[in-house]
């Protein structure tokens, strides 16, 4: 609730501290006092305008700051705060706000400076002014929804229903990317496997190609190849060599008898020399036998290089980076496999994650359905109270779009008189009848969306009468649940306060200035009458106050 508020050089304002408690708190004063002004500084702290022209003749600056004792049930206003990492000491909470002539302003946050967008998000959770042709939140349909939620207390089902929604998106969104990598693969995929399947015909190995050239070369050499082998055989097995290395063996023989052996190296090398003709000789004779001259084996080496030459170049590399293509296309499939894999399986995910968040959502909806049939009935008892016996409210749940909040469209709807149609609150012409539906809401909704404290901007317009006694009783009624103030000129409404404030302008030292004094019974009864009977307060006016103050209301 809104616990102190100090205003410096606002307007006609020079100086205000004012101390507020629970219950209804009353502004009272003429017409052009300055009540409008007191209202301006409390929205502007809240985030509302602020210009250069609301700072009062003579000063160079305006401040405005406001205390609020926060309850810890407050959680819009905490996730705020934490959200923002502002500090917080003992539930109280200091906003100030200043303006310089020359347009700057800083804003505060228990001494922590923040931004315009974040106080008016700060100063929604904290307190509403209702004005009567202020488009305020309940009369705009998109905040209809929230409003029923909050009245009908199932977070519950309302966190699940936003849970499940959001994983229902998750899911849909991998689909859509896996969906949109398959349907690029796809395309892809008849050429790859038609690629791998030519390539895994061709039965390729490494170092193939330099085995296929060495065979080429060898069969395209074939005829001298023999003629040289012939030759080397000739020469081998002849006796020219063999022989002198059988004599220079038997004449070592015979040196190394007399010597007892001193040539024996000698004699090891002629008769491995010797063993190496012949060795030599059938390697030759070997080589020379597996010399091919068929015109058709030459022909299919010619071929199979040529095959695997064209493949090289269809794939643009080298024939003996062939099988690493063949691995890159097959990994390339596998891919694609796993990818359709994956859409498949997603699929599934979605229809489940779908209808488990139809199935939240209906829930939903049912809880919505009955919340909507007790908070119809209430309004309407709360405006009959209000003497708009002929008035009907009506909570419209329309099928919408799927989001966080489940699938319905809400939307609060009025007929003010008898055979009338249903039309939205904003379409209410008369402003007493709007303020009275406003009311009749708040009343019913006290407590509801966590704001402690509601501020009513001349609610008695357009009423007088029973009607504003009615008026003020709900007023009353609803400050059992928060803190209300209201600005009024009706003595009526005037009567149930527990606080009063009478706002007056005045000339001092020169200077018309605009003050705000608390009221206490006996000042409060005289303002009553003065209210009732104008600028010279008649003893009649004084008992009739006294009859509204403490009479059986």
């Amino acid at each position: 609730m809104l616990s102190r508020l100090l205003i410096h050089n606002v307007v006609l304002i020079e100086k205000l501290d004012l101390d507020f408690k629970k219950g209804l708190t009353i502004f009272s004063g003429e017409t052009g006092a300055g009540k409008s002004v007191l209202l301006s500084a409390v929205a502007m702290v809240l985030g509302g305008r602020a210009d250069a022209s609301m700072i009062r003749t003579g000063a160079d600056k305006l401040s405005v700051e406001a205390t609020f004792e926060v309850n810890l049930e407050n959680k819009a206003f905490w996730d705020l705060i934490y959200q923002n990492e502002l500090e917080v000491e003992n539930n109280e909470v200091v906003i100030k706000r200043t303006l310089s002539a020359d347009g700057k302003s800083k804003i505060f946050v228990s001494d922590q400076a923040i931004s315009l967008k974040l106080l008016k998000q700060i100063g929604e959770t904290l307190a509403e002014i209702n004005g009567q042709f202020e488009s305020v939140g309940l009369l705009k349909d998109s905040t209809h929804i929230d409003v029923l939620d909050a009245y009908g207390d199932y977070a519950k089902e309302r966190l699940q229903t936003a849970d499940d929604f959001k994983n229902y998106k998750k899911t849909e969104e991998m689909l859509y990317r896996e969906q949109a990598a398959y349907e690029q693969n796809k395309q892809e995929k008849e050429t790859l496997e038609h690629y791998a399947g030519e390539l895994e015909n061709a039965g390729l190995y490494a170092g193939e190609e330099i085995e296929l050239n060495q065979k080429r070369a060898q069969m395209m050499n074939a005829e001298k190849l023999s003629a040289d082998l012939n030759e080397a055989y000739r020469f081998v097995r002849g006796e020219e060599i063999a022989g002198a290395v059988r004599h220079a063996l038997s004449a070592i023989g015979r040196a190394n008898h007399l010597t007892n052996g001193q040539y024996d190296n000698i004699e090891t090398l002629l008769n491995e020399a010797l063993s190496g003709f012949d060795e030599a000789a059938a390697e030759i004779e070997k080589s020379a036998a597996d010399l091919s001259f068929n015109e058709n084996e030459i022909n299919a080496v010619e071929e199979r290089l040529y095959a695997l030459k064209s493949l090289a170049r269809k794939h643009g590399v080298c024939v003996e980076e062939l099988p690493d293509v063949l691995a890159q296309i097959k990994s390339k499939l596998e891919t694609i496999q796993n990818n359709e894999n994956a859409v498949l399986t997603l699929q599934k995910e979605q229809k489940v994650a779908l209808e488990k968040y139809l199935k939240s959502a209906d829930v939903l909806h049912q809880k919505r359905v009955e919340a909507a049939k007790n908070l119809e009935y209430q309004v309407e008892n709360e405006l009959q109270f209000l003497k708009m016996e002929k008035a009907k409210f009506r909570v419209l749940i329309q099928d919408g779009l799927m989001s966080e909040k489940g699938s319905d469209n809400v939307k609060f709807e009025a007929a003010t008189n008898e055979g009338e149609p249903f039309e939205a609150l904003s379409k209410i012409a008369s402003g007493g009848e709007l303020s009275r539906f406003m009311l009749a809401l708040k009343v019913c909704l006290a407590g509801q969306s966590g704001v402690e404290t509601l501020i009513f901007d001349e609610i008695d317009s357009g009423v007088g009468g029973a009607v504003a006694e009615a008026v003020g009783n709900r007023l009353q009624k609803l400050s059992q649940n928060v803190q209300v103030m209201a600005v009024t000129h009706s003595p009526q409404i005037s009567a149930f306060s527990q606080t009063h404030f009478k706002v007056e302008k005045k000339t001092i030292d020169g200077k018309v200035m605009t003050t705000v004094r608390r009221l206490d019974e006996n000042e409060k009864k005289e303002e009553i009458a003065r209210m009732l009977s104008g600028e010279i307060v008649s003893d009649e006016a004084r008992a009739a106050a006294e009859k509204l103050i403490y009479g059986d209301k």
